[in-house]
């Protein structure tokens, strides 16, 4: 620049050149220092006034809600530049970690085979490949492998994969499945001839991705979405021998607030079709052998009433929450009759016991129920039903029922794992009780178990109950109030997050971090009671317990403020919401995924999927009471002027959950009000969804970057 600035002046003379060199380090060094200090973008502001209730809300940011307009898409992938040029220095980091946790993969991996109908299924990954593949094996192990699917395959040419739903037909000659390449849940469902090796012309769009056989081995069940809601509404009969021109409408589920889903009992002997909401569910069933007959009602929807429906013999077992058992019973009622008054009970309610679930086999029946937190499985025999709780050695830990596809087998599987244990699938002889581990997570590298510790603590909340927190860190570390924390939380819908193994998490436990999972009201970690009071009007609960378990760490000397950091995704980011706006000095950074943060403007626009079926989780804001209550958390609606943690928050271009547009305003709106220069970053992954990047090696580098950010404000490497 500088000759060419002497060329065009014809400048020779040494005093100007000198005064030229003074300039123009002057200059070079300005624009150094302009690029050492990065600015994030500025969202333009275009008022837009929401009103309802005779209340006004004012929205800066509303314009970013279109996907279509190229601004937007420019804007998101400015704040993708500001974040990636913002964390420049973190890269190697990002990079250590990445490497990191996929040496502690075992690339060449397979599952524990399980037997159905006269075939061994395995799922395998093979070295430096992302994606499974899918086989089976004819009667024997050691019979020649036959691949079903090679996702690697597949997935050439698309950004984003995934495969869902494999189902096989009853004479193991064909495969329904769906797969989706946008990832916005909408799956496009096919079929396979598992003898040629063919794809049938049956090409079906905006479905579940799942599909039912019926016992003919032709006609196929399958559920369909609502293009716009994505709400799961209509399910079709469809002969794959004739085609679309087959096609039929078998029942719409025509309440906003319902979606239905089709499935088939173990026996195979019953296909049904499921209709459910938040709190209420129904179901009707068809002869699997006669399916151009006409479905059946079990028992017609009543408010507030769940069930579920298993078949054994002349009878359906009918899991329920009916006579007011909040925990859940079950009952049976006989085929030909099956509506609730003829229910009898089979399993009572207790108070004290969450039943999450039944598995029934010709000659067993297994229950997996909570027990002051803890799942714990039962073996009972149809002769006497004396009841054997399966042995489960952990403080805190996870366990359920796995793949038991086969109904006449003494043989249970169920699946074991704790902070500090990798994942076990263990089989179990029900006559002789004798375990086998059939499978045990692999971890590479120097991983020893004896290096770490978990517990579980209790601690009061503000309104006196007792909230459970699960903690790992290593044996070794020292606990003060320098030791960094990343407390996880979660608590909507009933979803209980249990303290299972994570090969990815000893990247910071390793670092000297304590990682504590706080079981929150919103779960159903305590019961039933513990998500009825974290939902609806009681839903505050659900964010002061998380801050009741912060305060309590830092009171009881695990951290302090300066090293305590928070972690919730979509429900769970809502939760981050809420602690950024109210409790914002307690950490000093917090990870928002894909948050759910501006849940008004949500829950009033019924196109937006999820939207009419969650009214039972949230309420209604079009009810002014409900309206009150949700605006007066709503993250987006209660930011204001004040200090922020430094925070980082992820989204999905293509998500279906929560859409892009709620983490992208709530950051511009944070942007606008804040007090301070902590960092406050935007994430777009503009190829994934609500899950993020698709393939076991991708998903890890969102991993690492959330964690190097972390780890940057603790200045560890």
């Amino acid at each position: 620049m500088l000759i060419k600035l002497l060329k065009d002046n014809r400048i020779f003379n040494i005093t100007t050149f000198v005064i030229f060199i003074l300039l123009f380090g002057c200059m070079e060094k300005k624009i150094v220092n302009q690029e050492k200090e990065l600015y994030p973008p500025k969202a333009e502001i275009k008022i837009y006034q929401h009103k309802i209730h005779n209340d006004i809300r004012v929205d800066e940011f509303y314009w970013l809600n279109n996907p279509e307009d190229p601004e937007v898409i420019d804007y998101l992938e400015r704040e993708n530049d500001y974040y990636e040029k913002s964390t420049k220095h973190l890269k190697n980091l990002e990079n250590i970690l990445f490497t990191e946790m996929r040496s502690k993969i075992k690339e060449e991996d397979s599952s524990a085979p399980y037997f159905y109908n006269g075939y061994w299924y395995i799922t395998r990954y093979e070295k430096n490949k992302q994606y499974p593949i899918y086989t089976r094996k004819k009667e024997k192990l050691s019979a020649p492998e036959e691949v079903l699917f090679d996702c690697n395959e597949l997935s050439k040419g698309y950004d984003y994969f995934r495969l869902v739903g494999i189902n096989i037909s009853p004479d193991n000659k064909k495969a329904v499945f769906g797969i989706d390449t946008l990832s916005r849940r909408k799956y496009t469902l096919m079929i396979k001839d598992l003898e040629s090796g063919e794809l049938l012309s049956t090409k079906i769009k905006n479905t579940t991705g799942y599909g039912v056989w019926a016992n003919d081995n032709e006609h196929i069940f399958y559920t369909k979405k609502n293009s716009k809601t994505l709400r799961a509404e209509s399910v079709f009969r469809q002969s794959i021998i004739q085609g679309k021109d087959s096609n039929k409408l078998i029942y719409t589920e025509k309440d906003s607030t319902f979606s239905t889903f089709v499935s088939k009992s173990k026996s195979d002997s019953y296909i049904f079709i499921g209709s459910f909401s938040t709190l209420t569910s129904e179901y009707r069933f068809l002869d699997a052998r006669k399916p151009l007959g006409n479905f059946k009602l079990v028992q017609k929807r009543i408010e507030g009433l769940e069930y579920s429906v298993s078949h054994f013999k002349d009878n359906f077992f009918i899991y329920s929450n009916a006579d007011n058992a909040k925990n859940f019973k079950i009952d049976v009622v006989p085929i030909s009759n099956p509506s609730k008054e003829n229910w009898k009970t089979f399993l009572p309610h207790r108070e004290e016991v969450l039943l999450e679930d039944i598995d029934l086999f010709k000659n067993f029946w297994v229950t997996t129920e909570r027990v002051n937190g803890l799942t714990k499985i039962f073996i009972r025999n149809w002769k006497d039903s004396n009841k054997i709780e399966i042995d489960m050695d952990s403080e805190t830990y996870t366990s359920y029922t796995s793949t038991n596809l086969e109904f006449d087998t003494n043989y249970l599987r169920y699946v074991f794992s704790s902070m500090t244990q990798p994942s076990q699938v263990i089989q179990i002889d029900m006559n002789t009780l004798k375990k086998e581990v059939l499978k045990e997570q692999m971890i590479q590298g120097n991983f020893d178990v004896n290096n770490y510790t978990s517990k579980r603590i209790w601690v009061d909340s503000r309104d006196g109950k007792k909230i459970p927190v699960s903690i790992l860190h290593k044996k070794n570390i020292e606990i003060n109030s320098k030791t960094p924390i990343l407390q996880y939380g979660y608590g909507s819908y009933g979803s209980t997050i249990d303290p299972s193994f994570s090969s990815n998490i000893l990247s910071l436990v390793d670092r000297g971090f304590i990682y504590a999972i706080a079981h929150i009201r919103g779960s159903e970690y305590l019961g039933r009671s513990w998500y009825d009071d974290g939902k609806m009007l009681n839903k505050k609960n659900t964010f002061f317990d998380f801050i009741d378990v912060s305060n309590y760490l830092i009171n009881q000397n695990y951290t302090s403020s300066k090293h305590l950091y928070a972690y919730g995704g979509s429900a769970g980011g809502l939760l981050m919401g809420f602690l950024v706006n109210e409790a914002p000095g307690l950490y000093n950074g917090i990870i928002a995924a894909v948050p759910f943060v501006d849940v008004v403007t949500t829950m009033l626009d019924e196109s937006i999927p999820l939207t009419t079926g969650e009214f039972d989780e949230w309420g209604n804001p079009k009810n002014k009471k409900y309206y009150d209550y949700i605006k007066s958390y709503s993250p987006y609606d209660n930011v204001k002027k004040q200090n922020y943690p430094n925070l980082l928050v992820t989204s999905g271009l293509h998500d279906s959950q929560v859409q892009y547009w709620e983490p992208a305003k709530w950051v511009a709106r944070l942007r606008l009000k804040s007090s301070n220069k902590n960092k406050i970053f935007l994430y777009t992954n503009m190829e994934a969804g609500h899950g993020g990047a698709s393939g076991r090696f991708n998903s890890l580098k969102e991993t690492s970057k959330k964690y190097a950010f972390i780890l940057g404000l603790e200045n560890k490497k």
